[in-house]
């Protein structure tokens, strides 16, 4: 006798993911903002962070989570007294139901937040180093781990994901940005100023006047804007830029000093080393002995795939 088969309908699959950390940030962290085509999520398990989106701007607290889709670009920074602990996850999905995401942030209910836990306590297991060690970069298979623990990694992800989804009718309410319409407007036009910034981030200079041709904006509309939505004046700004990339390349330890200097801009390494001195109180080979450069952000967008 033949027995028929049935055949289970997947609502999504996860093979590939890019990134997976469980780290703290320091105060004042800064990112100089990101696009990139894959998912990731931020879980904000301690303390608190702001975002800004092309969406809109976000307050995020413990416990809450925001979802940035591909080629979104997207900004994040701490405030002085706050050194908030954070679940980074990246990964490539293509799944229609994805499309629940983009809009959404929203806090963690405790079934959730349990599966959430059970992926965070695999990823300790999984790679080497861990998810939770300073020294995590991107993902490196540990060939000492259990087995199944890579495939149980998907698992929970995607059931997480999947809860998430179901469980979205009734948080729609937390589902809008915490900007009012207008300010959404105005965070659009920052975000757009801040991502020319950042395409442009290894000029030697680069003015006011050159931003205000280049978005037809008078110079005191946009310094107010700016303002209001970042807490930083444009060219305070700018210079902070240039000292966060710097802060990634030194901890790449792929360039020098010198080279450091030269992608970003700088007239000479004499320069770069006293406006990195100005801004963070060390000089960049002092900070390359810190211990703060373990939080820098960072890391390649490298691809690990669950072997078949």
């Amino acid at each position: 006798m033949r027995f028929p088969r049935y055949r289970l309908h997947r609502e999504l699959s996860i093979e590939t993911i890019i990134s997976f950390s469980y780290r703290q940030l320091p105060k004042q962290y800064f990112s100089v903002g990101e696009s990139h085509d894959f998912w990731e999520f931020a879980y904000i398990d301690q303390g608190q962070v702001e975002v800004f989106t092309d969406i809109g701007r976000y307050d995020l607290n413990q416990g809450d989570i925001i979802f940035y889709k591909p080629n979104l670009f997207h900004v994040g920074k701490t405030n002085p007294e706050d050194s908030p602990v954070l679940v980074n996850l990246s990964f490539e999905c293509d799944a229609a139901c994805m499309s629940f995401f983009p809009h959404h942030h929203f806090r963690l209910e405790q079934h959730e937040l349990q599966l959430l836990t059970n992926l965070v306590k695999i990823g300790t297991e999984a790679f080497d180093p861990p998810v939770d060690s300073a020294r995590m970069r991107f993902p490196n298979r540990w060939e000492g781990a259990k087995f199944g623990t890579e495939q149980l990694i998907i698992n929970y992800l995607e059931i997480f994901l999947l809860e998430l989804i179901r469980n979205g009718e009734r948080r729609s309410d937390h589902a809008k940005p915490a900007s009012v319409m207008k300010d959404n407007q105005q965070t659009s036009e920052v975000l757009k100023l801040i991502e020319y910034m950042t395409r442009h981030i290894a000029a030697e200079d680069l003015s006011i006047d050159e931003l205000c041709n280049q978005f037809a904006i008078g110079r005191t509309q946009l310094k107010t804007k700016f303002k209001a939505q970042t807490g930083y004046g444009i060219m305070e700004y700018w210079r902070l830029m240039k000292i966060e990339h710097a802060k990634r390349m030194i901890a790449d330890e792929q360039y020098n000093f010198t080279e450091i200097a030269e992608c970003l801009g700088y007239n000479n390494v004499h320069s770069f080393s006293r406006q990195f001195k100005n801004m963070t109180g060390m000089t960049p080979s002092d900070y390359s002995r810190t211990i703060d450069v373990r939080f820098v952000t960072g890391k390649p967008f490298f691809r690990f795939t669950r072997d078949d």
